[in-house]
């Protein structure tokens, strides 16, 4: 890596890692605590990269931002927030950022991030479309590298005119997510209509949704559970789309692929909101973001007008081992109801206990038919296996060649929940530590030992 990184972070300890990181790394390294010297800097015309804080003591880096493309067009500015809400990936979206990182980040994932900015230019400024107020209200919170990604990824698509198809199981925010999309984009002063299969049944429903939205969004809430006459109707009216029509998204907690197989959900619809599809996470894909979200309930039910609560270590050691089949929505019911019920300010395990204990651990992670989604993906990933061999048998040593390719990301995602840590890596998956160092060896598996910055 070759090139002059500027560093402006008011945290000393994250100003000292990154400049001994970079230095190594082969930078040379100018590190500030003040946003008025990063600028000082940027005009003077030193820098082939910016790395930045967003809240800094003199100023706000997001803000800066376009003041840096103005000055020196082309420079690419990395930025890193403990604000970690979707508003934040947004703005610097907006605000023409190459990258966008939160704390605590990987900090070899920053090196890499680093040194790709160094070696593309950064594309022009775009017209700015307005300013976006920020939306306390939506529980898109998280600073898991899962929603990490969502957030970068509606950025990036929230100002295109591509369908857009999200994905995720029930509870987890997917129409949130069509919600922020159309909200932050330029379309926000337009309708956003969530249309039903009632609204367009009848000879004029599909128009009348049409009308309704006025150039807007449209949301087809579940498309999945659409039957055959309304996924006809949607079709005929996104082949009718003539200029200026409306933004079209879609939700699904159910495998469309799936269903599209099987005859139920039709081939041409699946294909029109396809554009982009969204995966949205889990909340048990996502264990870390479980406190983030329960402060946040925590905090909006004392916004309204309930008593401050707060979780005890304990109470938070069970939230966090739950499986939370309802995520994100039944997080925040739960913690609705402990705000009221709870005697003390402190809320216990045991009334933890007694909100979830008559709620399921578990729900079946599939509507059925072919067992658990994980089997499902890799009976139809087995079955194409066989198919592409054309009736002629595959090479011998399959067996083996399955299984490796399923340990060896299992092993690294378990390595990469647990830090680098072998020995924590070997209980979470329940084999020996001397075992997990011998497959370590065997597949090749590169683990680091990650530092997380705060």
């Amino acid at each position: 890596m070759d090139g002059t990184v500027l560093v402006a972070d008011d945290d000393r300890t994250i100003r000292t890692v990154l400049t001994q990181a970079l230095t190594r790394a082969g930078c040379k390294v100018h590190a500030t605590s003040s946003l008025m010297t990063l600028m000082r800097w940027v005009e003077e015309g030193k820098g082939d990269l910016v790395i930045s804080d967003v809240i800094m003591p003199d100023g706000n880096g997001l803000e800066a931002l376009p003041r840096i493309a103005e000055l020196r067009p082309g420079l690419p500015v990395i930025v890193i927030s403990a604000q970690n809400t979707i508003m934040t990936a947004i703005q610097a979206a907006e605000a023409e950022a190459y990258d966008y990182l939160p704390k605590p980040f990987d900090l070899p994932d920053l090196m890499k991030r680093s040194a790709r900015a160094l070696e593309v230019k950064r594309r022009a400024p775009a017209r700015k479309t307005g300013e976006v107020e920020p939306k306390d209200d939506l529980p898109l919170v998280g600073r898991t590298p899962q929603m990490q990604a969502l957030y970068r990824l509606v950025a990036r698509v929230m100002n295109t005119d591509l369908p857009v198809l999200i994905t995720g199981e029930s509870g987890t925010g997917k129409s949130l997510i069509a919600r922020a999309i159309h909200d932050f984009s330029d379309r926000r002063s337009l309708p956003f209509v969530v249309a039903s299969a009632g609204d367009l049944s009848g000879m004029d429903g599909p128009s009348t949704v049409l009308a309704r939205a006025r150039g807007g969004s449209i949301l087809f809430d579940e498309v999945g559970d659409l039957d055959a006459d309304a996924q006809s109707r949607i079709v005929r009216m996104l082949d009718a789309l003539a200029d200026n029509a409306p933004r079209v998204m879609a939700t699904s907690q159910s495998d469309l692929m799936r269903k599209m197989e099987a005859g139920s959900f039709r081939q041409d619809l699946f294909y029109r909101l396809g554009g982009v599809n969204l995966v949205v996470p889990s909340l048990r894909e996502r264990v870390d973001d479980i406190p983030l979200l329960a402060d946040h309930f925590l905090a909006r039910a004392e916004r309204d007008g309930a008593t401050l609560r707060r979780l005890s270590t304990e109470a938070l050691d069970m939230v966090r081992t739950y499986s939370w089949p309802g995520n994100v929505r039944q997080l925040e019911n739960s913690i609705r109801r402990l705000t009221v019920t709870s005697s003390e300010e402190e809320i216990t395990r045991a009334e933890i206990e007694a909100v979830l204990g008559n709620q399921p651990a578990m729900e079946p992670m599939s509507g059925g038919g072919e067992g658990d989604r994980l089997m499902a993906s890799v009976a139809k990933h087995l079955r194409r296996y066989f198919d592409l061999h054309g009736g002629v048998l595959p090479p011998r040593g399959l067996y083996q060649r399955i299984l490796r390719e399923v340990e060896t990301p299992l092993i690294e995602q378990a390595l990469d929940a647990t830090g680098g840590n072998q020995a924590k890596c070997a209980d979470l998956l329940g084999i020996n530590r001397n075992t997990l160092r011998k497959k370590i060896t065997e597949l090749d598996i590169h683990v680091t030992r990650r530092r997380k910055l705060m």
